[in-house]
C-alpha cells in the first residue's frame, strides 16, 4: 500500500496536530534587550511545532510587556560585548552598547522585540503578567501591552508549571 500526503503536508514548516498538545511555559524574569530574545525563540519555535506555549513575566521580564518599554543591554560584565568592564563606567556606555546591539540585530536581519511579540500572538502563544510583582512594582493592567492576555499569580503559575512538559527559567 503506498501512503499519501496531502499538499498541505508537503509545505515547508507543516507540523500536523497532534491529538494532545504538549505544553512549554517560560518565565522571563529579566528585562534586559539581550534577556528578551530567548524566551521569544523558544516560545515562537515551540508554537511552529504545535506546542501549547506560555510565557510568564515577572520582576524585571515584566519590562518587557509594558507599554513604556525601552529594554536596553549593558556592557557591565557581559564579556561578549567587547568592552572591557572599564569602560562600562563610562557615563552613556550602556546607550551605546544597546545602539551596537540593535544594528548587529538589524544587520543579521533580527526580527525586533515588538515583532516576536506579534509573532508569538500570532502562533498563540500567552501571555501571564505576574500579579505580585505588578502590585510590588506599582505597574497597573493599563501599563500592560494589549497581547498580554491575563495577570496571574504563583498558585496559578505553578498549576501551568505542573501541566507542563517543559518549564524554562530565563
Amino acid at each position: 500500500m503506498v501512503e499519501t500526503s496531502t499538499d498541505q503536508e508537503q509545505e515547508v514548516g507543516f507540523v500536523p496536530q497532534s491529538e494532545e498538545r504538549k505544553k512549554l511555559l517560560i518565565v522571563c524574569s529579566k528585562g534586559t534587550l539581550d534577556m528578551a530574545f530567548p524566551p521569544f525563540m523558544m516560545a515562537t519555535s515551540a508554537a511552529a511545532l504545535d506546542w501549547e506555549v506560555h510565557l510568564y513575566f515577572t520582576f524585571w521580564g515584566m519590562d518587557i510587556i509594558t507599554n513604556a518599554k525601552s529594554l536596553k543591554i549593558s556592557p557591565l560584565g557581559n564579556p561578549a560585548m567587547g568592552i572591557p568592564n572599564i569602560l562600562s563606567i563610562i557615563p552613556g556606555m550602556t546607550s551605546v552598547a544597546t545602539y551596537m546591539m540593535k544594528k548587529k540585530m538589524r544587520e543579521a536581519n533580527m526580527p525586533t522585540i515588538e515583532r516576536l511579540i506579534k509573532m508569538a500572538k500570532q502562533g498563540g502563544v500567552i501571555f501571564h503578567a505576574c500579579s505580585p510583582t505588578m502590585k510590588l512594582s506599582g505597574i497597573t493592567k493599563d501599563d500592560l501591552i494589549p497581547e498580554c492576555n491575563d495577570i496571574i499569580g504563583a498558585a496559578t503559575f505553578i498549576d501551568l508549571a505542573g501541566e507542563a512538559e517543559v518549564t524554562l527559567f530565563i
